[in-house]
């Protein structure tokens, strides 16, 4: 059975995407999906179980079944089957047997915070070592022809700065060179991995490697209790934290089942390549507090006013925020341009606000937004 939030919204979550009819996508061999009980690896496991894949789940730890409840009653309700297996990003080989057979490898497990004491050891470690490790496999893995990797636009920028200083708008050609261990360690670790990705995909020729660049994933979960990065965002909207204002720092958004999309699509587009930028809006904080507003503004304490730039930077650090990306990135405009993933990915982007309300309503649910007291 799934989740009460999935039953929430049965046509959003539970009936198979449309996409997946125009795509010619090979069942007879299994895929890998790394960190497959996380938000973005979720849908794209329901939307190979959809298409009659087998897929091959490595996580932590497979018998933990709070954790994997969601994806196995995925697999009961598809045409497609899953196998569970235990795998450790900074353990040699140990993707080996998950790997094992599978003709494509959806390399999506790695973490997403910004609240961390030691960002070389709990971000640009796990990020950068894991990747290694996971297409080392692939390079042992006589199977593998294709690897997908979750990359982000933090691999591309960091503030609104660096999207001046490339010509006003972003593209798959830009590369981040201002985040450090000091300065957005997380965009760093992003831009390392990539890179390290690009390294041993360019080393060897027998498989090929596409990449896929979201920026901040929104919309339903599916699995118990998401921890990313996003969620704490919008908890942090609707908790009453930003009831007096909200930042108007400019971030892009994107559906998670837009980014499932574009990664299936990659796998199984033969001429497919290089980076993709996915994102459907150029936004802020503030506006998407706003976007909430029409439906749960009676409910919820949501911000409806800009906080001052000034008291923003004051605060910075109360919020876990640094104050050099607060004054970068309340400032220009920042445009990331999404035109490849539409022309070569096909993807279609819903707007954002009906993304909005998909996910908070699914956090309610859950009991994940609790109000300040």
């Amino acid at each position: 059975m799934t989740s009460a939030r999935t039953d929430r919204y049965p046509d959003a979550v539970t009936g198979p995407a449309q996409y997946l009819s125009s795509l010619e996508i090979d069942t007879t061999t299994p895929v890998l999906v790394t960190g497959a009980t996380g938000y973005v690896a979720g849908w794209v496991v329901k939307d190979l179980l959809d298409a009659g894949v087998t897929v091959h789940a490595a996580v932590r730890n497979p018998d933990d079944r709070r954790k994997t409840a969601h994806l196995r009653a995925l697999a009961d309700a598809a045409p497609g089957t899953i196998e569970f297996f235990a795998a450790d990003l900074l353990t040699d080989g140990s993707y080996d047997a998950a790997m094992a057979g599978c003709g494509v490898v959806f390399h999506t497990a790695s973490p997403f915070t910004t609240d961390v004491k030691d960002p070389q050891k709990e971000l640009v470690d796990p990020a950068v070592e894991g990747t290694r490790t996971v297409l080392e496999s692939a390079d042992r893995t006589e199977s593998v022809r294709r690897v997908v990797l979750t990359s982000s636009v933090a691999a591309i920028y960091t503030d609104t700065v660096d999207c001046a200083n490339a010509g006003g708008s972003l593209t798959e050609d830009d590369w981040n060179t201002s985040a450090t261990l000091d300065y957005e360690p997380y965009n760093l670790s992003k831009t390392l991995a990539e890179k390290k990705a690009w390294e041993i995909a360019d080393a060897q020729s027998r498989w090929d490697l596409v990449v896929v660049n979201p920026s901040l994933v929104i919309g339903p979960p599916l699995g118990p209790a998401p921890t990313s990065e996003s969620f704490a965002i919008v908890t942090q909207l609707g908790n009453g934290m930003m009831a007096l204002g909200a930042p108007r720092i400019k971030i892009g958004v994107v559906d998670v089942r837009e980014v499932a999309q574009a990664h299936v699509t990659a796998a199984f587009t033969p001429g497919a390549s290089g980076r993709h930028i996915l994102s459907a809006a150029d936004t802020d904080l503030l506006e998407m507090g706003k976007a909430l507003l029409p439906k749960f503004g009676l409910k919820r304490p949501l911000p409806r006013f800009p906080l001052p730039i000034p008291l923003l930077v004051a605060v910075a650090p109360l919020v876990g925020r640094d104050r050099r990306f607060v004054r970068r990135c309340s400032g220009g405009p920042l445009h990331l341009d999404n035109t490849k993933s539409r022309e070569a990915l096909g993807i279609s982007y819903r707007p954002m606000r009906e993304s909005l309300e998909e996910m908070f309503a699914g956090m309610l649910d859950a009991g994940q937004v609790k109000l300040l007291r």
